[in-house]
């Protein structure tokens, strides 16, 4: 099969590699139809994550179910469904509560064993894992780059206002414009925020946050931002949405953060050295967040998606096929795409 395979910074290849197979009884084998390229997948295009040279890339995909072990019991030859980029057993202790990313037993998608930019994945504790896409939705491939984004940057948008601990009718500034700020914009405006501000330096992402939902924009490149922030919310957000995971991104996130409030991060902390606990004690500033339960959310996000009520796929502003997954990583590396959809089979 054909799958992206890292072999140094800045070199993605389409190579030829071994079909995956089933190993354990708890496997399933997937078909991808479409897969995506994540923010994050760029640490290691960049060279500030430490990958190895045949390490398998991508951990967003969805598809269709080619066969499955003998103790699957939950999904089945020919469903289309969705990966969380986690994989989780769904019964122990973490699981239970909703954290699945911390599953005792459970991993992740892209690096050794194998990844999601590719035609087949062998994906394990499917049961705990797949979501089935409902039948509708799965034959009308027009639906699939709503439901993509379930794979990982709509639940970590989510989980990034969830952590902030917003609610109905409060005011939330969300830190970032990439696909995952985007969609946390989206999250916040689901959940009922009255204010919404999305704080970024690409006017044309900034124009898309007003489309899902933000009520203000600001320029994080402007030397006084942080500054009209807090005098724009009369002494700071009291819900603050980190989706960077810079240092410089943390430093804004904290500072417009009002005294008492919440800051929620889930952008992968890639270059952050320190965090201003002094300005988080003098200002009673809680911090919360880390990497999404993507499982969790999945069932409740799905069905807004289902019933009309989310459409995240405007994320999408680049589509490529498989082989020229690495143009997309360039694409996305100079920031001329927010996030690339990879059609992998019809």
């Amino acid at each position: 099969m054909r799958a992206g395979v890292f072999h140094a910074s800045g070199d993605i290849r389409v190579d030829t590699v071994p079909d995956p197979s089933i190993v354990e009884p708890s496997d399933a084998l997937v078909r991808v139809t479409r897969a995506a390229i994540c923010g994050s997948d760029l640490w290691f295009y960049r060279g500030i994550a430490a990958w190895k040279e045949g390490w398998r890339t991508g951990h967003e995909f969805i598809g269709v179910v080619e066969a499955v072990g003998a103790d699957v019991t939950g999904v089945r030859a020919g469903d289309h469904v969705i990966a969380p980029f986690a994989y989780s057993d769904g019964t122990c202790e973490f699981c239970r509560q909703g954290l699945q990313t911390s599953c005792l037993h459970g991993g992740g998608f892209g690096g050794p064993d194998g990844g999601g930019q590719a035609e087949l994945v062998r994906v394990p504790l499917a049961d705990g894992t797949l979501v089935a896409i409902p039948p509708a939705l799965a034959e009308d491939s027009a639906w699939w780059a709503r439901v993509l984004p379930l794979t990982d940057v709509l639940p970590t948008g989510h989980h990034a206002v969830v952590s902030s601990g917003a609610h109905a009718g409060d005011t939330v500034a969300v830190v970032g414009d990439g696909a995952v700020g985007l969609c946390a914009v989206m999250a916040a405006r689901r959940l009922g925020a009255e204010r919404i501000l999305a704080i970024g330096h690409n006017a044309k992402r900034l124009e898309l946050a007003r489309d899902f939902g933000a009520t203000e924009t600001f320029d994080s490149h402007d030397a006084d931002c942080a500054e009209r922030v807090v005098e724009a919310t009369g002494g700071g957000a009291p819900h603050v949405a980190e989706a960077v995971g810079t240092q410089s991104a943390m430093d804004l996130a904290l500072k417009v953060a009002r005294p008492g409030g919440s800051v929620g991060y889930v952008g992968v902390p890639r270059g952050i050295d320190k965090v201003d606990v002094g300005r988080m004690f003098s200002a009673n500033i809680g911090l919360r967040g880390g990497v999404a339960p993507v499982r969790a959310y999945l069932p409740e996000l799905l069905a807004d998606v289902v019933a009309g009520k989310l459409d995240p796929s405007p994320v999408f502003d680049l589509v490529i096929g498989l082989d020229q997954l690495p143009a997309g990583y360039g694409a996305m590396d100079e920031r001329r795409a927010i996030k690339v959809m990879v059609e992998v089979a019809g």
